[in-house]
């Protein structure tokens, strides 16, 4: 090799190993240096996460959370003038924005999973829900056995698609399985009778259908054919980050200070028709809540 191929290496060796330690560097540290704090947000995931449509700007449960981990941020850096950036992101590319460093916290109804945390860390759940079938008033659909031969529609990439999926193959149903881009989409179809039902966390389904003009036109159906706890998304191999983000949320949940923020979003009437969900913290959440912890047997 001659002194001009070494020189050109030994470049390349530096470029890579800068690349390689940006790409490892704590938010934190990013933080400190004077970078911004990226939060990604769901457009249509109601509560959770969505966009108002008169001031278009991303609000919701998930959201107030993820703004009070902001505050922490600032704190434990002391940049009272971090940047706060929203990034919208759909189900589909989610995981890839928080596992390539484009946003530091996904602020959604994303559940917590084990094939998940492969790729991804979770903060403690902010909430446990379910998959169930959103179907018209006036179907015949009470239960999942009831779709052998029908159109079921979910959300790319979403966990209850992959439960529908299964079932499906497993049982032998016989449903034709189609993937829309986001809930607005899926929910859409079924109105316009392009699927026969919607599979989603109930939650989800209870906040789209409040948003239509007529909810009554539509109704949640079936039992639960999933387990599902929502959380807070944050990158893999920042314990630094993930303990300051776990630490607050397990101080808000003892303290309580959460539940004013979840009866805000579930009991109080939200845009964007100021319609209440009318769902207390459930059961199974408040016992969970009783020992916070990041760890679900999922």
């Amino acid at each position: 090799m001659n002194v001009q191929h070494w020189g050109i290496a030994c470049g390349l060796v530096a470029a890579l190993s800068s690349f390689a330690a940006s790409a490892q560097a704590s938010v934190l540290d990013r933080i400190n240096a004077g970078g911004k704090l990226v939060i990604a947000h769901r457009e249509s995931s109601v509560p959770f996460s969505y966009i108002d449509a008169k001031s278009g700007k991303p609000m919701g449960y998930a959201l107030d959370l993820c703004l009070q981990l902001a505050e922490v941020v600032r704190r434990k850096t002391g940049k009272k003038d971090m940047a706060v950036e929203f990034m919208t992101v759909t189900s589909a590319n989610r995981i890839t924005m928080i596992e390539q460093g484009k946003a530091d916290l996904e602020c959604g109804s994303t559940t917590n999973n084990a094939e998940r945390r492969q790729k991804v860390a979770f903060t403690i759940p902010h909430f446990i829900t379910g998959a169930r079938l959103l179907v018209k008033a006036n179907s015949s659909i009470d239960r999942v056995e009831d779709l052998n031969g029908k159109r079921l529609v979910s959300t790319k990439g979403s966990t209850p698609l992959k439960a529908a999926d299964q079932a499906n193959r497993e049982r032998l149903m016989g449903i034709t399985i189609i993937e829309a881009p986001d809930h607005a989409r899926a929910l859409e179809m079924v109105e316009k009778g392009e699927a026969d039902a919607f599979v989603m966390d109930d939650v989800l389904l209870y906040g789209l259908a409040a948003g239509r003009p007529d909810p009554k036109a539509l109704k949640i159906v079936g039992r639960f054919m999933t387990t599902e706890p929502l959380a807070i998304m944050l990158p893999k191999n920042d314990p630094e980050f993930k303990k300051l983000v776990d630490e607050e949320m397990r101080r808000l949940i003892t303290s309580r200070e959460i539940y004013p923020i979840y009866d805000k979003w579930f009991n109080q009437p939200i845009p964007p028709t100021n319609t209440a969900l009318n769902l207390p913290v459930s059961y199974l959440l408040r016992d969970f809540w009783k020992y916070p912890t990041d760890q679900v047997p999922f």
